[in-house]
């Protein structure tokens, strides 16, 4: 049975990316009525730079990917969800979506998603747009920071998804912010 869109909610995968994690938590601690998937490598990833406290702050429901068969993407057919949200989204994460593959519990999240027509709404972490330092500063585990060089195959494969339908990507967080705004006031009341 399909849920009214009055009963939906927002699901937010994060991948196994430290760059831009804060940030996209910050963002979640402000939504209402989201539910967390959490790759493998974002639950590591989470605990490896000490935000567990903020995820758990978001007071959300999380599901976390430990079933081969990413037995949550059954929650889209139910209607449960208006929009998904994967962010930050890992290089990796980014091109198997660019080229089809559902192997993972956020691959299967999106496949799914476009699958039932549900909107998607991504930030790629790895694109943003280089300065004329020629690279992006990145935080690390232990509040180190480090240089990234995003790589052309990176950049394409984002450019690749972002030609799909229902998709649409956004290269920084005020993008990810805005997009995000945009569609739930654009959601019925």
């Amino acid at each position: 049975m399909i849920n009214s869109i009055k009963n939906q909610k927002l699901a937010w995968a994060i991948t196994g990316s430290g760059h831009y994690l804060r940030e996209s938590l910050g963002i979640l601690q402000a939504l209402e009525n989201v539910d967390i998937f959490l790759s493998r490598a974002a639950a590591e990833i989470i605990k490896q730079y000490g935000f567990q406290a903020e995820l758990d702050a978001t007071d959300h429901k999380v599901y976390q990917d430990k079933t081969a068969s990413s037995v949550p993407v059954e929650l889209f057919y139910e209607g449960k969800y208006h929009t998904l949200v994967i962010a930050p989204a890992t290089s990796n994460t980014i091109a198997k979506m660019a080229y089809g593959f559902s192997d993972s519990l956020v691959t299967n999240l999106y496949a799914q998603a476009g699958k039932t027509r549900v909107p998607s709404i991504i930030f790629a972490c790895d694109t943003v747009p280089v300065l004329t330092s020629g690279f992006i500063e990145s935080e690390a585990p232990r509040d180190n920071m480090v240089q990234v060089f995003p790589r052309q195959i990176d950049l394409d494969n984002v450019a690749k998804l972002a030609t799909f339908e229902h998709t649409q990507v956004a290269s920084d967080m005020h993008m990810l912010q805005q997009a995000i705004s945009m569609r739930l006031a654009g959601l019925p009341k």
